[in-house]
């Protein structure tokens, strides 16, 4: 009866410690794992900087919250528009930076529309091109001139394509370069037929021969227009001291109009001459009409200019 009961205790004993094993494992388990976990969410709330939802933090899939989405938009917008304000490049023709100029002249279906380009910088044209081009601001009109000044009459210096428009039809377009007629002039009629067409290179006819007086072409001494061929246009010939000597029009191989010879010093006149009008009149001797002193005074003019 004695060892019964003492084989009883030991196979409870035996069952309790087989039981306790476990539930031991388990504990410590448990309590490892909540150890991890309160380290990782330690680590976790450390790196909370701000008023953010700590849960969207602890998920790395979580989408970012509604402030950092705003702070990046807005970067990205900036970044945009300095991009397009970098690539946006200033307006050049010709390598130089110009303007855009509008002019108006009358009103309704006849109004004339002239668009311009007009350089930034004032620049002084070729002084050996006759006729210069410019923008009057005060009268808020184009004019051209053999001669500018600046300091007595506020101008800007055309270059750049330039279109004059009566209506809604073009009659008139081509470019400008430092103020002087430059690549293709085209001019049209009312209903667009195109009546004239011309090449220019800086301000002189692109097939025109030129000679120098100098061996690095800087001092012009005549400028004798061709085209198609034939000698016709303005004519210029010049002083060695750059003074223009004379001036006047071929019409198909003939001298036609006006043409004016001048003194050596200041552009002034001293003779003036008339041929016929055009190549398809009869030729005739040239005729003085008109003669200066060199103070620029007429002491000659005839009267009595008909033919």
């Amino acid at each position: 009866m004695g060892k019964l009961r003492i084989w009883a205790k030991v196979l409870l004993c035996g069952l309790g410690i087989f039981w306790g094993l476990p539930q031991v494992s388990q504990a410590q388990v448990i309590g490892k794992e909540k150890k991890k976990l309160f380290f990782w969410q330690k680590d976790k709330a450390a790196l909370v900087s701000g008023p953010i939802d700590t849960v969207l933090l602890n998920d790395s899939l979580a989408k970012p919250s509604l402030a950092t989405a705003a702070a990046d938009s807005a970067l990205e917008a900036k970044n945009k528009k300095d991009q397009k304000k970098e690539s946006k490049k200033k307006k050049t023709y010709f390598g130089y930076r110009v303007k855009k100029g509008f002019a108006r002249q009358g009103k309704g279906n006849n109004q004339i529309v002239e668009t311009f380009y007009y350089l930034r910088e004032y620049k002084e044209p070729n002084p050996y091109v006759r006729d210069k081009h410019y923008f009057d601001v005060k009268k808020r009109k184009i004019f051209r001139a053999a001669a500018l000044d600046p300091s007595k009459t506020q101008m800007l210096i055309l270059h750049g394509p330039y279109t004059k428009m009566r209506g809604e039809v073009v009659i008139e377009q081509g470019y400008f370069f430092v103020g002087t007629k430059h690549l293709r002039w085209e001019t049209f009629r009312p209903d667009s037929t195109l009546t004239q067409r011309q090449h220019y290179e800086k301000g002189f006819l692109r097939d025109a021969v030129i000679s120098y007086y100098d061996a690095a072409k800087t001092k012009i001494k005549e400028v004798i227009p061709y085209q198609y061929g034939q000698v016709q246009g303005e004519y210029y010939k010049f002083y060695e001291n750059g003074q223009l000597e004379w001036q006047g029009t071929y019409d198909k191989g003939r001298k036609v109009g006006t043409w004016i010879n001048f003194y050596d010093f200041r552009g002034r006149r001293q003779f003036e001459f008339e041929y016929a009008e055009s190549a398809f009149d009869k030729p005739v001797e040239p005729v003085l009409v008109k003669q200066y002193d060199r103070h620029g005074t007429l002491v000659f003019e005839k009267k009595n200019n008909s033919r």
